[in-house]
């Protein structure tokens, strides 16, 4: 071969080589290519409510003069000095609360009654006139303690209606009840939860006028102003009251929520007590143009206070934990009232009905059947690992299925490896990209033939489904009806 035949023939394999090295590249990196996220649908909840959906549930603790004279609402003119547990023990409080799971304690600083469990500086009508301790109590303190100690959040509910104070209904008070919760909220913190509820104005002593007074919820606390002082002071509290701003009652003291559970509607107000919303609280809108999640307020017993009448009537593990299945099995965070007795403790029946029910959710929940099983999708977002079936089961809540933004239904099939005995079904989406999914059934393979077992309307953070013990060895969820792309983060089977 001549020397310029070699030269060309060399000169041809550098050109080859130059090309493939290009060429190659270029191909992975546009078959790589990542493919974009679903936008957000709708609102979609701030990093504070999102720590409040992963609480899921928590204890309201009632404890106040109430307890001694045997009222649900005391008056405003009972004497400091009825206030007198003999065995008062936070932690017992605290212990209960974590063994039963819950997460957290809200305690009434301040009932309607305006007597206060800590020693106010603004006030005579608080624990310092009271014979508890001496005077040298501070109820608040004892469970802020007790709370750090069992790593349970704090919170903190301060009645704006106040039946002893002279000057209510004036704005004289509105200053006092702002200058309360700077106290409270100087001295203990963090607070995940400030609650406040619709009991405003009504008949009371009032410094002895004896007299009803009437309010107008909308303007007289100046809602936003005290609000925005608090956040202030506390940036990552959560506020409750009757239609939010960050949260919102369910509409009923059942402890129920709506099988349709939106966590959006549409504000008209920052104040509590509106009349004539509780259908909308309790199912929420569609086309609501906030993030306002539903909190589930129930007591343990008939009464909010504890009342030796009762203590026969505290509900069963089996109700409480239909109610579990009814309120964080439907997407809401479930608030628990567990009153303390006259000594100051957790009643023993309270106690073994809280730890019964506990031993229920454990034994209901403590095998997932799905953990890391396969999942076949209908499709799959720009056929994207990112967006693959599998990640609903792989236990890392930021991973998700999603389809393409023109597919609004679609279906992922949980391969269970063999017949299983399946009581629950539980689905999470994404909620960082909205609330989305309007309709799905759960369907289960029997006798090689696909049953719907539930036909069902929302998700949401989380929606456990009942499907009474049916055999299987594959779950469908057939997204039917979805405002946007489904976007489904968790699968799991019990």
């Amino acid at each position: 071969m001549s020397q310029k035949i070699r030269f060309y023939a060399k000169l041809a394999k550098v050109w080859q080589l130059s090309l493939y090295l290009v060429f190659i590249p270029l191909v992975f990196t546009s078959c790589s290519k990542q493919v974009p996220p679903p936008e957000p649908c709708g609102p979609t909840p701030t990093e504070r409510q999102l720590a409040w959906h992963q609480m899921e549930q928590y204890a309201f603790i009632h404890f106040t003069t109430n307890t001694f004279t045997d009222l649900e609402w005391g008056y405003g003119d009972e004497s400091t000095s009825v206030f007198n547990p003999t065995a008062l023990d936070a932690n017992q409080w605290a212990k209960t609360i974590k063994e039963a799971g819950l997460k957290g304690i809200i305690l009434t600083c301040k009932h309607h009654d305006g007597f206060c469990l800590w020693p106010s500086e603004y006030t005579e009508h608080d624990i310092a006139n009271s014979p508890y301790k001496d005077g040298n109590g501070n109820v608040v303190e004892e469970v802020y303690e007790a709370c750090k100690k069992y790593d349970l959040k704090f919170g903190i509910y301060l009645s704006p209606w106040d039946r002893n104070h002279a000057k209510y209904g004036t704005p004289e008070y509105v200053e006092y009840y702002r200058n309360q919760l700077k106290e409270l909220f100087s001295k203990y913190g963090p607070v995940f939860e400030m609650w406040f509820d619709g009991a405003n104005g009504g008949d009371g002593y009032y410094g002895g006028a004896n007299e009803k007074r009437k309010i107008d919820g909308s303007t007289y606390y100046d809602w936003p102003t005290t609000l925005r002082m608090v956040r202030e002071m506390e940036p990552e509290v959560i506020f409750f009251s009757d239609a939010g701003p960050d949260i919102r009652w369910c509409g009923n003291e059942r402890g129920s929520m709506g099988e349709t559970n939106w966590n959006t509607i549409t504000p008209d107000t920052l104040y509590a007590g509106k009349s004539g919303i509780t259908k909308l609280l309790n199912r929420g809108s569609e086309d609501g143009t906030a993030w306002i999640p539903a909190e589930v307020d129930v007591s343990i017993r008939p009464g909010w206070f504890y009342h030796a009448d009762e203590d026969d009537q505290v509900r069963t593990p089996e109700n409480l934990f239909k109610i579990y299945l009814e309120s964080v099995g439907r997407g809401a965070n479930l608030l628990l009232n567990i009153p303390p007795d006259r000594r100051g403790l957790i009643h023993e029946n309270d106690v073994t009905s809280l730890k019964e029910w506990k031993q229920m959710i454990d034994d209901a929940f403590k095998t997932n059947l799905a953990l890391n099983a396969g999942v076949d999708a209908s499709s799959v977002r720009g056929k994207s690992k990112d967006y693959s079936g599998p990640n609903v089961t792989d236990a890392n809540p930021e991973t998700y299925w999603a389809t393409n933004d023109e597919e609004l239904t679609g279906h992922l099939v949980i391969n269970l490896e063999g017949a299983k005995s399946v009581n629950y079904v539980v689905l999470q989406e994404y909620i960082k990209l909205g609330q989305r999914v309007k309709t799905f059934d759960v369907e289960a393979l029997v006798d090689g033939n696909w049953e719907i077992v539930k036909t069902a309307t929302t998700i949401g953070y989380k929606r456990i489904i009942p499907v009474g013990g049916i055999q299987t060895d594959k779950i469908k969820i057939s997204i039917t009806e979805s405002k946007a792309c489904p976007v489904i983060s968790n699968v799991e089977v019990y």
